[in-house]
């Protein structure tokens, strides 16, 4: 069954899976912690229930996401010590602290906090339970700190030397943490995780505008979420404009993939909207682009030269067609991104957000948008950085362990069928949770609602101050 596909494919095809599977929650509860203690802040400052009850909905997601991607980001680690042992015991000295590093201090401060934020209101008092709902932020922030320490070393490595039976090893912890690529990729996932959640947000609460267009803590919901969507969306186009060039400059053929150019342009070279790749034959199909613009969005100049493909050896150019698209993929939907959060901007000016099902269906068809551009941009990021595991040091196939391709078709055959039924049924039961309108989970006399003093979305006052209109 597997004998047209060799075990570093397998073991490729694997790992993408499973961390495609895992980055999905981190994007999320990443932006939605911190949204979790921005509504815990306003509830504190202005005691408008609104805030309080947005609370007790989305904990209940948060605690959701939050465990589904603990436990598929531990089938990741064993990955290295199986079908990528080889590469564990190369770099296992740069990465192997990183990763603990995130353990230790991402990892326990959330698992330490998120039991007092979820249920210690009542026990704990508000003072602290906003401390703990801020930890938990600060938690999956610094999750991402290190995560992202460790991959952007595999990018741009530097900060390190080699053993006698060539380890990587440490040399300059600082230079190893802040590599050229660290902080241009920290921003962008940061700000994307921000994106994603508000547009899943800017999603459920415009299904309940278009059920309740006068319901509070939808109308609350759709308005944080479209801000965010105006305010983040050209600040994340910068700094993905900015990762460009940082990429640019580490990372050349990468960008040669992304931008379609197997030819060299010495006079300004065109930037591509579509084409075709034909990495055999190294050329752009049915090519659509518009001249010189990529050499003025890459070099600020529309007649700078850039090389192209061409200059480098076909054994360490990436899979173009993978990369192109994908990156093309990201770029548009940030763009759609942006184009919803202006719609609603004029909507919000004209004083009519919360008056238009257009654009609450708009606003509910892009509530996947996020996860769907985090995804292409990580497989821009990694795809693009064949054939390497450690950038122009380590090759992907000298990483593989001594494993036969039988037995890790089996073993993603095995994933792909837990993974269904067991992150198939938990989004189904996340989704279920969105679908209800918050401020009725456990609105039954004396239930967990009640107890903590939260109105029923049934009783909330329709004339609710809503922020921003």
């Amino acid at each position: 069954m597997f004998d047209s596909f060799s075990a570093e494919m397998l073991a490729r095809i694997q790992f993408a899976f499973t961390v495609s599977f895992h980055i999905i929650f981190p994007a999320f509860t990443i932006g939605l912690a911190s949204w979790l203690a921005v509504l815990n802040g306003l509830w504190l400052k202005t005691r408008n229930r609104t805030y309080l009850t947005l609370f007790e909905h989305w904990k209940k997601i948060f605690a959701v996401a939050f465990g589904m991607g603990v436990v598929s980001g531990i089938v990741m680690s064993y990955q290295f010590g199986t079908n990528w042992s080889v590469f564990s015991d190369r770099a296992g000295p740069v990465i192997g602290p990183l990763l603990a590093y995130e353990v230790l201090s991402a990892f326990f401060l959330e698992a330490g906090f998120l039991g007092i934020m979820l249920f210690g209101r009542e026990r704990v008092g508000d003072g602290l339970h906003m401390f703990a709902t801020a930890m938990v932020a600060v938690g999956t922030l610094m999750s991402a700190f290190w995560i992202l320490s460790a991959n952007s070393w595999m990018q741009t490595p530097q900060g390190h030397g080699m053993n006698a039976v060539g380890q990587f090893v440490p040399e300059d912890w600082w230079a190893i943490v802040f590599n050229p690529s660290f902080p241009y990729r920290l921003v962008h996932m940061v700000m994307a995780a921000f994106l994603t959640t508000a547009f899943v947000v800017g999603a459920v609460s415009a299904l309940h505008l278009l059920r309740d267009r006068a319901n509070p803590a939808a109308r609350v919901g759709f308005s944080m979420a479209m801000w965010m969507a105006v305010i983040v969306t050209p600040l994340q186009i910068l700094a993905g404009d900015l990762h460009g060039l940082n990429t640019l400059e580490h990372q050349p053929a990468k960008v040669m993939a992304m931008e379609g150019h197997f030819e060299s342009h010495p006079e300004g070279a065109p930037l591509y909207l579509f084409g075709i790749p034909d990495q055999e034959t190294q050329r752009l199909d049915y090519a659509v682009g518009i001249p010189k613009l990529s050499s003025l969005i890459l070099k600020h100049d529309l007649n700078a030269p850039l090389d192209g493909l061409d200059t480098v050896p076909r054994a360490d150019q990436p899979p173009v067609a993978i990369v192109f698209w994908a990156f093309r993929i990201m770029v548009a939907l940030g763009f759609a991104m942006l184009g919803l959060g202006l719609w609603a901007l004029v909507r919000r000016v004209q004083g009519r957000l919360y008056d238009s099902p257009l654009q609450h269906r708009a606003a509910l068809v892009m509530g996947p948008a996020g996860f769907v551009a985090v995804l292409a941009g990580w497989v821009t990021t990694e795809v693009g950085r064949q054939p390497y595991t450690v950038y122009g040091l380590l090759r992907t196939g000298d990483s593989l362990a001594p494993v036969a391709a039988p037995a890790v078709g089996a073993s993603l055959l095995a994933f792909v069928a837990v993974y269904a039924f067991v992150f198939g049924a938990g989004t189904f039961y996340i989704l279920r949770l969105m679908n209800r309108l918050p401020g009725t989970m456990g609105d039954d006399e004396g239930g967990p609602t009640r107890a903590a003093g939260i109105t029923p979305a049934s009783q909330l006052d329709p004339d609710a101050y809503v922020p921003g209109e």
